[in-house]
């Protein structure tokens, strides 16, 4: 029961979404507990590499699946044209998953609190269980060995 009701979350709901709701989860906690805030020289100069990083990431990633003229809609990966491993995907099959943990991480740093921090873990978790795995097993069904020699040669985030 407890396995089906978990499935029922896969795919369901946009990475943009996910993110979001992190974000406004971290500074919900950063305000309400700012006893675990803290600070360090630099932290926007940080937070801005970040997430601009990030934002690159994700651009890169979108330039990626445009050139190979397939789909980049994270809710129906059944829908992929062509297997993407040129450009940002020789070195992260989620680049714009990668993003959107950059862009996460920089808000972290520039709240600078503990628990938002402890955050990003519950974002990754969330990914890889809800996201990722379901679209690997889609992408395995529909491209077979060459999606599995893709998966031997590059790792899932970094």
């Amino acid at each position: 029961m407890l396995l089906k009701s978990m499935r029922t979350l896969e795919l369901k709901v946009p990475p943009p979404a996910v993110a979001l709701f992190i974000a406004l989860l971290m500074w919900l906690v950063s305000w309400t507990v700012p006893q675990l805030g803290f600070d360090f020289p630099g932290r926007i100069i940080v937070a801005v590499a970040l997430a601009a990083t990030g934002a690159i990431t994700i651009v890169l990633g979108v330039a990626s699946f445009r050139r190979a003229k397939t789909t980049f809609n994270p809710m129906k990966p059944e829908a992929t044209s062509s297997l993407v491993v040129s450009g940002v995907y020789k070195f992260t099959r989620n680049p714009m998953y990668l993003g959107l943990l950059l862009i996460l991480a920089g808000w972290a740093v520039f709240l600078s609190n503990l628990l938002a921090l402890l955050l990003l873990p519950a974002f990754v978790l969330y990914m890889n269980r809800f996201q990722i795995e379901p679209e690997e097993r889609a992408l395995r069904s529909r491209f077979r060995e060459e999606f599995v020699a893709y998966e031997c040669r590059v790792r899932r985030w970094l």
